[in-house]
């Protein structure tokens, strides 16, 4: 998106730097300007300045000075267009783009004004929940027990949900308002008659903000033991969890103070851990931590500390993070991963050993290096030649995750003295496995080459347990070569020792397949042609790219296991969707052409010029089609998914008790969803 200098001037001229500082900085008048304390670091005596005469602000103990638009891009962690945006906006300015339509531009609108209708919406149930709060010992008893002042509960705006299913319509008195569904407040039952009920019921609340501060969803706790234990707010127009971090508006000022942010699993450990002099602390929302998440963060800070239970179920999440965090790994960056014994979280562990403990334990934290290592070693025995051969093949995505760089280079020189070769070595075997695969995978595990006395098609290697398969393959594919082909053949032959069926000829190299061909034969087959180089078919990732990019507006329909799904791909796949996301929430519906230009120079970019040129790339059909097309390829996916945790939780069986009943619950959804695929196939 390309905004022209001359409105920049104009928008630096409509507003006032005091008031956007105001609302973050409480300023005292001093003289011709306004005084407070610096925002970006800590300070007991004001020695931030903003002048209303020169629209510029400068803190004289650390140096830090700009506009307006710097200072939301400094210290709320907006980008320069998100920030502009939200300018135009508070003085009803249009930000012009050249490069989309005028129905394109109206659309943006009306995103724009549909999320701060939500916001407005969500905001006033938070008022009303904290309001209730205040009226119920017993929630108060909650927070009290778990050692929560008033003070920290003022600043993150908790609140309570009464008993009772319809306690929002004393809130709002168009109770069937279409908003309140859409926010996420309310849920309307259709098989029920269309009955309308509270989401939130009996549950200490806590309202979840953008770094803008503005109130797009909730976490919801119940007070007993009640299941489930934490609900969150629906996706919804305003709210993604795998965008969003709770407590990141509130820990804005502290991540700076402290010097890193420190990333945790629940909003009560955020809680806790602000009430015991850790304010910079935020959680993810109940899922995986995400590359989006980490991008977030590194706004505000160059150094993340994960911190995750010493159990299984902590390694797991830690992993994920690994995954979410690679890609943001350069040479200035610190990235650390916090492990707390098994029967501690952050507020035990605190309340238990104190303060100083914890504080040590976060600068003795696992660096990224390091867990990357442990990670690909996990369960290799590296004293033998099979096992370092095993953590190598573990190694290598993560490696390759990394950006270019002196820590590349030097986890690669850890990695090659485990492996016990020469890091150029391994570089070189690695660049040669990738080099294989490509072709590979673009046939889908058919190995491609019928022959006498062929042996059965190889299966795939280890690394490509979780590629998915072509996507015109059929939809068993899950077993190579398929059902009713040969092994070592291509469709349409039938297995005889040659490769070729026995009703034709035999293709003899060197021979002439003309002299063979006998008049009896003339009913018969063509006999078999040499084959020719086939173009790469597209994997399910590529499909689901060209659909979405082909036609985002699909996006809105997709749900929160489609994006998680579609976010969790390996790169350079799952960052463009989370871009593509993005896109959408920012801009709402853009086309191709638009896409495309924002895409230049961006990480992405390759990629999706790839899916999206050649005769393979186009989409055209009825849109049910193209849509129950998307949703059969992301069922697909989704079931690829289900298995692949239900080969890890059946290794975890014998030692966790509940790797079971968990198994069985994917199972059920795997069920669900092959049903829907059966179907639609």
């Amino acid at each position: 998106m390309t905004i022209p200098q001359s409105f920049i001037q104009e928008l630096l001229a409509r507003v006032d730097v005091v008031d956007i500082v105001g609302r973050y900085v409480p300023l005292k008048k001093g003289g011709a300007n306004f005084m407070g304390l610096c925002p970006f670091h800590g300070e007991k005596s004001p020695s931030f300045s903003v002048s209303p005469a020169k629209q510029f602000y400068h803190c004289f103990g650390c140096g830090k000075n700009g506009n307006a638009i710097s200072f939301l891009m400094e210290h709320a962690g907006m980008g320069f267009v998100e920030a502009v945006q939200d300018l135009a906006q508070q003085v009803g300015l249009q930000v012009p783009d050249d490069d989309i339509s005028p129905q394109e531009k109206e659309r943006a609108a009306a995103a724009r004004q549909k999320q701060a209708t939500l916001t407005d919406v969500l905001e006033k149930a938070a008022d009303a929940y904290r309001r209730h709060l205040r009226e119920s010992q017993r929630a108060i008893g909650y927070f009290k027990g778990r050692g929560v002042s008033g003070t920290v509960a003022k600043r993150y705006g908790l609140g309570y949900a009464p008993e009772g299913w319809r306690s929002l319509a004393s809130v709002f008195p168009q109770y069937d308002d279409p908003l309140l569904e859409e926010s996420g407040l309310v849920i309307v039952n259709d098989e029920d008659g269309g009955k309308r009920y509270d989401r939130f019921r009996d549950r200490v609340m806590f309202p979840i903000r953008n770094v803008k501060g503005e109130c797009i969803g909730f976490g919801g706790r119940v007070l007993g033991d009640d299941k489930p234990k934490y609900l969150n707010s629906p996706e919804t127009p305003v709210f993604h969890k795998g965008r969003e971090l709770y407590g990141l508006f509130e820990a804005r000022t502290a991540i700076r103070e402290h010097g890193y942010a420190l990333v945790t699993e629940g909003y009560m450990d955020v809680v806790a851990l602000a009430q015991l002099g850790f304010p910079n602390a935020v959680a993810t929302l109940g899922t995986a931590c995400t590359p989006e998440h980490v991008q977030k963060l590194l706004r505000f800070t160059e150094s993340v500390v994960f911190s995750f239970d010493g159990d299984a179920a902590g390694r797991r999440a830690a992993r994920k993070a690994l995954d979410g965090a690679l890609p943001h790994a350069t040479d200035t960056r610190s990235i650390k991963f916090l492990f707390l014994p098994a029967e501690h979280d952050p507020d035990s562990f605190i309340r238990a050993n104190g303060t100083d403990a914890f504080a040590r334990h976060v600068s003795e934290a696992v660096p990224l290096s390091r867990f990357l290592v442990e990670s690909a070693s996990d369960g290799c025995d590296l004293a033998t030649a099979e096992g370092r051969a095993h953590m190598a093949s573990n190694a290598r995505p993560l490696w390759t995750a990394l950006p270019d760089g002196v820590l590349k280079r030097q986890v690669l020189s850890d990695l090659a003295d485990l492996t016990q070769l020469k890091a150029q070595d391994l570089a070189d075997l690695w660049g040669q496995a990738t080099s294989r695969e490509a072709p590979r995978s673009s046939h889908s595990g058919y190995s491609g080459h019928p022959g006498a006395g062929s042996a059965p098609a190889r299966q795939a290697p280890a690394a490509y347990d979780h590629e998915p398969p072509s996507w015109d393959a059929p939809p068993d594919a899950g077993t190579w070569p398929p059902q009713g082909e040969p092994a070592g053949g291509y469709p349409g032959s039938y297995g005889n020792g040659s490769g070729y069926g026995n009703n034709r000829p035999a293709f003899r190299k060197g021979g002439d397949w003309k002299s063979n061909w006998k008049k009896k034969d003339k009913d018969s087959p063509w006999p078999p042609q040499p084959r020719l180089p086939r173009t790469p078919t597209a994997s399910r990732a590529d499909h689901a790219a060209r659909l979405l990019l082909s036609h985002m507006a699909f996006l809105e329909e997709l749900t929160h296991d489609d994006h998680t799904t579609l976010c969790a791909q390996p790169a350079p796949h799952g960052p463009l969707f989370s871009w593509l996301e993005a896109q959408f929430h920012e801009h709402g519906p853009l086309a191709w052409a638009v896409l495309r230009e924002s895409l230049r120079e961006h990480e992405c970019e390759a990629l999706a010029v790839k899916v999206m040129t050649g005769s393979h790339a186009q989409t055209e059909g009825a849109m049910q089609e193209l849509r129950l097309e998307l949703r059969d390829l992301l069922n697909r996916m989704q079931i690829e998914d289900i298995e692949a945790q239900q080969k890890l939780l059946m290794l975890q069986a014998a030692d966790d008790p509940t790797a079971l009943e968990r198994y069985r619950g994917l199972e059920q959804k795997r069920r669900v969803l092959l049903g829907v695929a059966a179907k639609a196939a």
